[in-house]
């Protein structure tokens, strides 16, 4: 009767109680919580164990009538981990020879051929007595992805995280600075020749103008409408909002607007003397300085570059007096500057031509399908696209610098809220940079600075230890 009461309560125990924890059980469980038991019924209650730690684990039957484990002489008391009565053994061959690993010693056994369950044996030195010091300064191995934990304070793992504790990882980087006083998504940034000012447009409806030496937000221009463009050419900031480009003269305090654009106008840029504005009709529009001295603004409308058939969403100046324009309709389209005409549409994307870069007689764009295309021009004076590199993600935009040896670097911004740093024609990786959203806008700056804006309104002001040379286009 006893034996069957025994055998009831057995069963009651392993039906309300979870198993025990493997990685536990080894000394390697790095969970918290963890859905598993942490303890064990069949461990002995004056056992030592540390379900925290890392040690040299060797293995070895308990109960064998034909080996005993012999104490070398002058050494440290051991104490047994886990002691089970295995159910077969076969004899085996053992030794006593001492393993240091992280500052223990233990001994080393071989593992028996045949054994269900086995025993674990942990000898510290004398010389070490905090177990977990060691244990902290043993080296682990870290992953290329940022602690999404950490990013928010909660992350219970310390330096024992496999994930990174760091915005960046790669060498010769810094970050100086967190600029938060925009409300929404940074959309451009702009640091005007000359000019100890950075200023940053946002969908917030607003462009800060901010000091380089301190930091400091030295005035905010309400626009009333969201600025998703930002572009600066000597003394002129421009910036894109609806229906219209937004000027004014840093130095002469004079603002106008510009008006033409049908929708948003969501890319701007300046080449051979022509402000390039692409608007939400999938228009470019065109304005030069006007010859007119007595007109109200000093820009005039000069043409308007049709061909695609949704939004335009960036442009770039190439070589020979070439823009190159990527839209939503997935293709990349080539005009003349100097006739304002389309001569070549590109298409070598199945999604949303996202940025435009041009490096040397390259042209690189990106794609929401989560490619990078470089094109090259042919004899034939056609481009075609002599490598496609590949993200795991949508790339959101594409910036280029070169380092301090003129090795070209392309900062490549991807939607899992990365920049990613490769050196072309290579593509390899240099580093990468991480923010809490993804990064929106890119600027260059002097002495090896650069300014990343993201789409929380976040301003980051980064070091490059290794001072850069002349930016791509």
């Amino acid at each position: 009767m006893a034996v069957i009461t025994t055998t009831r309560r057995s069963e009651r125990f392993r039906r309300t109680t979870p198993p025990t924890c493997k990685y536990w059980l080894a000394g390697r469980c790095n969970r918290n919580p963890c859905r598993f038991s942490h303890s064990s019924p069949t461990l002995p209650s004056n056992a030592y164990y540390n379900g925290n730690t890392t040690y040299k684990h060797s293995k070895q039957p308990t109960n064998c009538a034909s080996k005993t484990l012999e104490k070398p002489a002058n050494r440290a008391p051991m104490a047994v981990v886990s002691v089970e009565k295995p159910t077969k053994c076969e004899p085996m061959a053992m030794s006593d020879e001492k393993i240091t690993v992280c500052g223990l010693e233990a001994v080393s056994v071989e593992e028996p051929t045949k054994c269900v369950q086995k025993a674990v044996l942990i000898e510290k030195t004398a010389d070490v007595e905090d177990v977990d010091t060691v244990i902290a300064e043993a080296p682990v191995e870290k992953s290329r992805s940022i602690c999404k934990y950490w990013m928010t304070d909660t992350c219970v793992h310390g330096d024992l995280c496999q994930n990174l504790h760091s915005w960046f990882y790669g060498d010769g980087f810094s970050t100086l600075a967190r600029l938060h006083e925009h409300k929404k998504a940074v959309t451009g940034i702009a640091l005007p020749a000359g000019s100890d000012k950075l200023y940053s447009g946002s969908t917030d409806g607003t462009v800060r103008a901010w000091d380089c030496n301190t930091g400091r937000c030295l005035g905010v221009i309400n626009l009333n409408s969201e600025v998703t463009s930002l572009v600066s050419e000597g003394s002129w900031i421009f910036a894109g909002v609806k229906n219209a480009v937004k000027a004014w003269n840093i130095q002469t305090g004079a603002d106008f607007t510009l008006d033409g654009p049908m929708g948003q106008v969501l890319s701007l840029n300046v080449g051979n003397d022509i402000l390039l504005a692409g608007a939400e009709d999938g228009v470019i529009y065109a304005w030069r300085v006007s010859s007119d001295p007595k007109a109200e603004s000093p820009f005039e409308l000069v043409a308007t570059l049709s061909g695609h058939t949704k939004p335009v969403v960036c442009l770039a100046i190439g070589c020979y007096k070439m823009l190159y324009s990527g839209s939503m309709d997935h293709s990349i389209k080539v005009w003349d500057l100097d006739t304002l005409q389309c001569t070549m549409t590109l298409n070598g994307h199945s999604d949303v031509v996202t940025s435009l870069i041009c490096w040397d007689h390259y042209l690189l764009s990106s794609s929401s399908d989560c490619t990078v295309n470089v094109w090259v021009c042919t004899e034939e004076g056609i481009l075609k696209v002599a490598y496609t590199h590949t993200e795991k993600n949508a790339v959101l935009g594409l910036y280029g610098m070169t380092d301090a040896e003129a090795k070209p670097i392309l900062f490549c911004s991807c939607k899992g809220n990365s920049v990613r740093m490769y050196e072309l024609p290579t593509f390899l990786e240099r580093g990468r940079l991480f923010t809490r959203q993804e990064i929106r806008s890119f600027e260059i700056g002097p002495n090896g600075l650069f300014f990343t804006g993201d789409g929380t309104g976040l301003l980051n002001v980064w070091k490059w230890l290794e001072e850069p040379k002349v930016p791509c286009s």
